[in-house]
């Protein structure tokens, strides 16, 4: 059946972003200081001791500032700063980061960079913010460059090479592969951010603790208007996918409502968003959008682990030199962990240039080819008894993107996608055949009741625009 309405994107508020660059610009100026840079490099050598050959220029990246200082022993060090405007909660997401790579370093054989100090602001050269000091990674490359289409410049997005060679797709995929069933090897018993049961850097005790930190909620405060008192409280955690995918439709509704700027076109385009959000929060309350079953085993998920953040080596067959930025990893539900990965394309499904339904068609074809590594990757855990043969995630990956699962967890966690997904591949999975005047018959009395005059409050915020 074709989509009853053509879900539009929302696009980021465009005048939170600009207040997100005059941050920037303001805390650049005191970090680009001599005075600062000398007083980084003094701070670095605090903790990690010897004779420092050089200090490279500040490199930014989406959310945060790294300067590295190699030593004439050979070795390097850097210092990570969370970017003023573009992290908006820059200690909480150190913290839990700190967290999250110091169990992954002790429970799996991932390479992480191993931290030497982590402070506060108080600690930081001219109030710059909190730090992490962490050994660098020796790499040329990033697994992007092994898959991306030649010719794409590093400001472009990404897009999967359409003649890229089997062996070196194949390569790819089996080391992502091996990243992911090292990160989903442990469960946990609630929704949220790890932690050591004391934050003792030496304890081994692991507990949910906090609220499961992810981009998408960085994201909704910076650009999408939403208050950082609407997000779920610092120590919330959930017992249930169900009630954290509540949460998160409920999120999505308060999104719609708090963004001013490039949020809807028109009247008709407002009202198509309510009323997808309105569905997906009822499907929610229902308990219909979790599949996965087994409360209270959840597993660790990291919003941002794809290969632009897997660091290699071009010369040796873009071989894995480690992992990094595990600022949004957290204990989430099964849906999520068994969703085949997002990022086989390297390009998102709403930004695919052929449309939605040329992106499902090229994504089947790679992947084919990922669960095939994958599959291959858990014969080995299996034989080497370190897994079980239930515990496959090749199996769970296959049938999360055969029942439609996967999109269900894409809608969840993308707010700026979701409509474009809800209306192509949600709404008639759950709901069957109709009209928009059938789909709103499914609405409460109450969201019916609030319609018109929710739409008339966004058209003149439209009107007025310039503000947030």
């Amino acid at each position: 059946m074709l989509p009853l309405m053509k879900g539009k994107l929302m696009l980021f508020d465009e005048v939170a972003w600009d207040k997100s660059d005059e941050q920037l610009a303001t805390w650049e100026a005191i970090l680009l200081n001599q005075e600062t840079m000398q007083k980084i490099t003094t701070l670095i050598k605090i903790h990690r001791q010897g004779i420092t050959d050089q200090l490279f220029p500040p490199q930014k990246g989406s959310f945060n500032m790294v300067i590295r200082l190699r030593f004439l022993d050979g070795a390097s060090a850097i210092i990570r700063f969370p970017i003023p405007g573009y992290s908006v909660f820059p200690d909480e997401k150190l913290h839990r980061e700190v967290r999250v790579m110091r169990f992954l370093e002790r429970h799996t054989d991932i390479r992480i960079p191993h931290i030497l100090h982590h402070g506060t602001s108080d600690e930081s050269p001219h109030g710059l913010g909190p730090f992490i000091i962490m050994e660098y990674i020796d790499h040329n490359a990033d697994l992007v460059d092994a898959l991306n289409t030649p010719g794409i410049l590093d400001e472009e997005r990404p897009v999967l090479d359409p003649n890229i060679g089997d062996n070196r797709l194949r390569s790819v995929y089996n080391q992502m592969a091996g990243l992911l069933l090292q990160v989903a090897k442990y469960s946990f018993p609630r929704i949220g951010c790890i932690s050591n049961a004391a934050e003792d850097e030496f304890e081994d005790e692991w507990v949910v603790a906090h609220r499961p930190l992810s981009i998408n909620m960085n994201e909704l405060v910076q650009v999408g208007g939403v208050r950082a008192g609407d997000l779920p409280g610092m120590t919330e955690t959930f017992a249930t996918t169900a009630e954290y995918l509540l949460a998160l439709a409920e999120l999505h509704m308060t999104h719609l409502s708090s963004q001013r700027n490039d949020a809807i076109d028109d009247a008709e385009d407002c009202r198509t968003k309510y009323i997808a959000r309105c569905l997906f929060r009822k499907l929610a309350r229902e308990g219909r959008l979790s599949w996965a079953g087994e409360e209270g085993m959840f597993k660790l998920f990291c919003d941002d682990l794809r290969p632009a953040n897997v660091l290699a080596n071009s010369d040796f067959g873009y071989k894995i030199s480690g992992a990094i930025d595990w600022e949004f990893a957290y204990a989430a539900p099964l849906e999520f962990v068994y969703s085949p990965p997002c990022w086989l394309l390297l390009e998102r499904p709403e930004y695919w240039d052929n449309g939605l339904d040329d992106w499902e068609w090229v994504y089947e074809s790679r992947l084919e080819i990922f669960l095939q590594e994958l599959h291959m990757r858990e014969d080995v855990d299996i034989r080497r008894g370190v897994m079980s043969e239930e515990n496959r995630l090749s199996r769970h990956m296959r049938e999360s993107w055969n029942n439609g699962g996967f999109w269900v967890s894409y809608a969840a966690r993308r707010s700026w996608a979701f409509d474009v997904i809800y209306w192509a591949r949600i709404d008639r999975r759950f709901f069957g055949e109709g009209t928009l005047e059938d789909r709103i018959g499914l609405l409460t009395v109450e969201e019916r009741n609030s319609m018109e005059d929710f739409v008339q409050r966004k058209l003149a915020e439209k009107e007025e625009g310039g503000l947030i």
